[in-house]
């Protein structure tokens, strides 16, 4: 009994360190910073920065939500950049009320276009924080708080606990607060080096098993050498919403305010067999003799959730040889050094980096020109479909392999038989020019 025991408590510790580890991104994380850059009468001001780590998971709309458990008895005097959700009980404060009196602060961003006195840094931007792969330059968040109540010095000043992160929903688990040496700042010059009288950090890392219980996409497949499309798998995200799906050509479409998110972001979904928010079709288009191309599109079946910034992380091994990539914007994922079989496909700027809701306009789609390598290269068992793929961080279930659209006996013969037909016009050519 007792070594029962001991293997299901190893089997834990194993399945909790392996949910939250992503094997295209397994240094991928979210590290909140605190920097204290002055101290007050009764507590200190700190800069709070929200860094995405990640390479192609981002916080999409409606945001990221923040909170975590007081120490002491700390308040929040003022914020700039941010807001708490709840201002909390400040009946015993007479004169100066704090912002926010609560034990547990709930802390949001605030909205783009507020007063230009309350806005800070890299803030206002309603919670979207994009991912690090696509854009470094989106992918933080600043606030500034003023804390009362609290510590003066290094050694009194008592770190938060308990942080949580919605990012916008659940699947972040955020671990202690860490003190690490002090952040140091360049001034606008260049000349000078400043820093912060004490720092702090929190790392939060994201679990798919966490967030749902089902996948969020499908994967869907088709071939220019076999008719067969090999369909996302049925109810590959559940089939919960069954019930209340909408059918493509219902008159429910037509009434106002459809599209509206409601506060829970529950989804109204279209009726499909599958039942995904988003599906990513992967037809490989066409053969040449030293390149191939493949056609992606990715389709949303949400009609309460557009997705902006959006990004699709695909492993196949012969992403380290993508010569064109049309409409999307493209970079290369190489978690593991040597190995570049990953990459992430993402909307071009301004044109394509919002995936509207579901109806006509609920689809993007490019097509990609890869070069063959002689020794891998192969439209054999399913060679020519993507091993793992990733929509907004969230790994899609692909169909079963052994539905993959095969090579018939007929096509491989008229491969084989325009490989010889080749080498012969070549014998022939180099025959003449011997004459």
């Amino acid at each position: 009994m007792r070594l029962f025991f001991c293997f299901c408590f190893f089997f834990m510790i194993i399945f909790s360190t392996s949910s939250a580890y992503d094997p295209l991104d397994p240094n991928g994380n979210i590290t909140l910073k605190w920097d204290i850059m002055s101290w007050t009468a009764d507590g200190y001001v700190a800069t709070v920065t929200m860094n995405n780590f990640q390479i192609y998971r981002h916080i999409q709309n409606p945001g990221w939500t923040l909170g975590w458990a007081w120490a002491k008895k700390e308040v929040i005097w003022s914020m700039v950049g941010a807001q708490t959700t709840e201002q909390g009980d400040c009946s015993k404060f007479k004169g100066n009320v704090p912002h926010c009196c609560k034990k547990i602060p709930t802390v949001v961003d605030l909205l783009p276009g507020v007063p230009y006195n309350q806005q800070f840094s890299n803030c206002c931007k309603g919670g979207v924080v994009g991912a690090w792969g696509q854009d470094p330059s989106s992918a933080v968040s600043q606030f500034q708080v003023s804390v009362g109540l609290a510590g003066t010095t290094n050694k009194t000043v008592k770190l938060p606990k308990n942080f949580t992160l919605l990012g916008p929903g659940p699947g972040y688990t955020c671990g202690p607060a860490k003190i690490v040496p002090s952040t140091v700042f360049l001034t606008t010059d260049k000349r000078r080096k400043t820093q912060a009288l004490m720092t702090w950090n929190v790392t939060c890392t994201y679990s798919q098993f966490l967030a749902r219980k089902h996948p969020s996409c499908c994967v869907s497949f088709s071939s220019f050498y076999n008719d067969t499309i090999t369909p996302c798998p049925s109810c590959a995200c559940g089939c919960e919403n069954k019930k209340s799906c909408v059918k493509a050509d219902s008159k429910i479409l037509t009434k106002k305010g459809l599209n509206t998110p409601r506060k829970d972001n529950a989804p109204l979904l279209q009726c499909t067999h599958h039942m995904c928010p988003v599906r990513v079709h992967w037809h490989v288009k066409t053969n040449y003799k030293e390149y191939w191309r493949v056609k992606i599109a990715i389709t949303n079946f949400n009609y309460r959730m557009n997705h902006t910034l959006w990004t699709l992380a695909v492993q196949h091994p012969n992403l380290n040889n993508v010569t064109q990539v049309f409409s999307f914007d493209y970079k290369s994922v190489a978690p593991y050094g040597s190995i570049n079989d990953t990459g992430m496909f993402f909307g071009t700027k301004f044109y394509n980096d919002l995936l509207m809701e579901a109806g006509p306009s609920g689809n993007v789609q490019s097509e990609v020109l890869l070069q063959k390598d002689e020794k891998t290269f192969t439209f054999k068992q399913g060679w020519a479909f993507p091993r793992k793929v990733y929509f907004n961080g969230d790994e899609c279930m692909l169909p079963s392999p052994d539905a993959y659209p095969f090579l018939p006996n007929s096509a491989r013969a008229n491969l084989a038989s325009l490989s010889t037909l080749s080498l012969t016009v070549l014998l022939l050519v180099v025959f003449i020019s011997s004459l």
